[in-house]
């Protein structure tokens, strides 16, 4: 009972989860460069395990955010905002006085607006940027890299391309 009552209560750590994602991370990258180890030399192995896992901080960054959302203090508030804002739907409709109307009101804004920032706050703008659609038979550019809206280090097409020169 002690430890759920600490798990729910104490606020989630930054560093404690990067640590168990790097860890994880570590874990998977290795296994890649063991299974790659059999066909190519170590050395090979490790850079063609990195290159196919991909961006290491941004995935770790990701992870980091994901184990923070779901952390059981968090959904706990999440649920107690939800809460306030049912309370003041109910005190809203059955309350025939004007001054408890107006408390229903207020208990339904706070609830559904700091309800909506939560939710705002865990959009993450990297899942609305274009991503190559490989469906169609018709390709009108026949090219290994996709065209995606930015690049990592976030430049715009026309920023490349100024770049460039």
């Amino acid at each position: 009972m002690k430890t759920v009552k600490e798990r729910l209560f104490k606020l989630p750590d930054r560093e404690e989860a990067q640590r168990e994602v790097d860890e994880e991370l570590r874990f998977h990258l290795d296994l890649m460069t063991d299974e790659l180890c059999r066909d190519m030399p170590s050395d090979e192995a490790r850079a063609t395990a990195q290159k196919r896992f991909g961006n290491v901080e941004q995935i770790r960054d990701q992870c980091v955010e994901i184990s923070r959302r779901r952390h059981p203090a968090m959904r706990a508030l999440k649920l107690f905002l939800i809460l306030i804002f049912l309370v003041g739907v109910l005190v809203r409709v059955f309350s025939p006085e004007y001054h408890l109307t107006r408390v229903g009101d207020i208990l339904m804004a706070v609830g559904f607006l700091s309800r909506l920032l939560f939710y705002v706050r865990g959009l993450n703008p990297s899942n609305f940027i274009s991503k190559p659609d490989d469906s169609s038979p018709l390709k009108l550019v026949d090219s290994k890299v996709p065209f995606t809206a930015y690049d990592q280090s976030r430049r715009t097409p026309v920023e490349r391309v100024i770049s460039y020169k």
